[in-house]
């Protein structure tokens, strides 16, 4: 599925991206191989725990910040290795770092937020890989009330969000709290240095 939006942003959805049958197996090495953490971000002024678990990995150079904390990657395990290049050729982008979510249930959650630090460039392309639980991705325009947009995520989707869609959307994965399994999303980015 494609969806242009405004102001020039644009979203592809990929469903099956991953096999049914590879969809448990690439979990579970992703939950060995990850060195999952929940870490204190600052929000609205004050030191909270993030609202998942995470892990930023990637080549040495993908060095970045966010919400006021310096982040040096771990390196590549070999499974994110394999699936960088397969996410890469699909997207028709190249990739030196992936932010890993882990969703616990669907009491972990992440507000709305646009990817738009400097180190990511200007219009940057963002390819979100999910697996395990189905959970709703929504998408808001930052001004236009009619630039709205849910999508549910099945195990083994991708989307990938470019154009400008990081200047004029914002987007973020609600709390489900009738979702008791969890979920691994990984999102593929470049960072660019100055």
């Amino acid at each position: 599925m494609r969806w242009q939006l405004f102001d020039g942003g644009e979203l592809e959805l990929w469903t099956d991206f991953i096999a049914e049958l590879e969809r448990s197996v690439l979990y579970a090495a992703l939950a060995g191989a990850v060195p999952w953490q929940q870490r204190e971000i600052m929000m609205f002024g004050r030191s909270v725990l993030e609202p998942r678990q995470t892990a930023w990995i990637g080549d040495p150079e993908a060095v970045y910040t966010y919400s006021g904390r310096f982040n040096e990657p771990a390196p590549w395990p070999d499974v994110l290795q394999t699936l960088r290049a397969r996410v890469a050729e699909r997207a028709g982008a190249t990739f030196n770092s992936v932010l890993c979510n882990l969703y616990r249930d669907g009491s972990d959650s992440m507000g709305l937020h646009s990817d738009a630090e400097r180190e990511l460039g200007e219009n940057p392309v963002i390819a979100s890989l999910s697996l395990g639980a189905t959970r709703r991705f929504q998408l808001r325009h930052r001004k236009r009330r009619e630039g709205k947009l849910d999508i549910e995520l099945p195990s083994g989707s991708l989307l990938v969000m470019r154009g400008t869609t990081q200047h004029h959307y914002r987007h973020g994965i609600p709390k489900q709290p009738s979702v008791l399994a969890p979920r691994i999303n990984l999102t593929f980015r470049r960072i660019v240095q100055a």
